[in-house]
């Protein structure tokens, strides 16, 4: 029976690190700065976040399944652009822009998956030739920042969901959450997600069991690129504009926070939900160093990379234990 429960803290031990770190933060800020401990403050992690909890629902799926996507950020940019140009210079109707910009996203999705299964190259490197190719075509369409000023967009923007006179959210919010419960059901209740988690485990033995390797992959990676998408139309609301320098690097947040959460580089194992700790973990760094007012913002990344160093490290040692021969009685 001890054997059965340390297995399963095991599963759990590093999605429950996160939980406890992301509240432990919370209650520390509390007792710190006046202010800090209200709904509003928890809520604005979601809004200020809510591009990354996208992001990281498909970041996830690909890491779980022992793959890695270097171009979130860029095709980010790329919806932006889509979005913002074919609304504000094209006279396009916004469903229609979105619709493009997802389609997009998708499509980098498609090929750099067709790329990774169907040729062989390692993921590392067909995503970043995704990375340069998403970035280059933003400035294809513009050099400048572009403005969105449609109306139908502004309003979606600047809606809010009230709680009372509590606090409130947005509708990037509500959008982000949608995403991440279809990501925990898609991983957890599907075939889909029993295959993914396979793949990451072992991919020779997800070839002998039958499993569609090439087919697994091709889907995984175009189902990122229309999260990515997705977290760009978030981003476009949440901005306001379109730019091909927006969200330089976020691949690399999204990458931390989704092993923060409990997911391990290799493949195999992890939650999609224990993502939602990790970009919340980030959040709750930048509120903390934005309410004390003293500290340079650049101890957000050096905290973030310190964190990261001890998450793998609680993850090698979750792999050690799992790799441990049971004693006889």
């Amino acid at each position: 029976m001890m054997k059965g429960f340390s297995s399963i803290t095991a599963k759990y031990l590093s999605v429950i690190a996160a939980t406890a770190l992301f509240f432990g933060a919370f209650i520390i800020g509390s007792v710190l700065y006046r202010g800090f401990f209200s709904l509003q403050t928890f809520l604005n992690l979601f809004i200020d976040k809510s591009f990354l909890l996208v992001s990281a629902t498909g970041m996830s799926l690909v890491i779980l399944s022992g793959g890695i996507d270097l171009s979130v950020g860029s095709v980010l940019a790329l919806t932006t652009m889509i979005i913002s140009s074919l609304t504000e210079s094209a006279g396009f109707h916004p469903a229609a822009a979105v619709l493009a910009g997802l389609g997009a996203g998708s499509l980098i999705g498609l090929c750099m998956g067709l790329i990774i299964a169907y040729w062989n190259v390692p993921p590392f490197i067909a995503t970043l030739a995704g990375m340069f190719f998403a970035r280059g075509a933003c400035y294809l369409i513009s050099v400048q920042s572009i403005s969105i000023r449609n109306e139908a967009l502004r309003s979606l923007a600047l809606w809010k969901f009230r709680f009372g006179g509590a606090g409130f959210i947005s509708c990037n919010v509500i959008i982000a959450l949608i995403i991440m419960l279809g990501g925990i059901y898609l991983s957890l209740h599907t075939k889909f997600g029993r295959n993914i988690y396979a793949l990451g485990g072992s991919e020779t033995s997800a070839l002998l069991m039958g499993i569609p390797i090439k087919r697994t992959k091709v889907l995984i990676y175009t189902l990122n690129g229309f999260c990515s998408a997705v977290s760009g139309v978030v981003f476009s609301l949440y901005m306001l504009s379109g730019y091909g320098l927006h969200c330089q690097g976020m691949e690399m947040d999204v990458i931390a926070a989704v092993v923060i959460g409990g997911t391990l580089l290799s493949g195999g194992t992890g939650y999609v939900f224990g993502s939602i700790f990790g970009v919340l973990t980030l959040g709750i760094i930048q509120s903390l160093i934005m309410f004390d007012g003293t500290i340079n913002s650049w101890w957000t990344k050096i905290t973030v990379g310190l964190l990261l160093l001890i998450f793998i490290a609680l993850q090698r040692f979750i792999v050690a234990v799992g790799a441990r021969p049971l004693r006889q009685p």
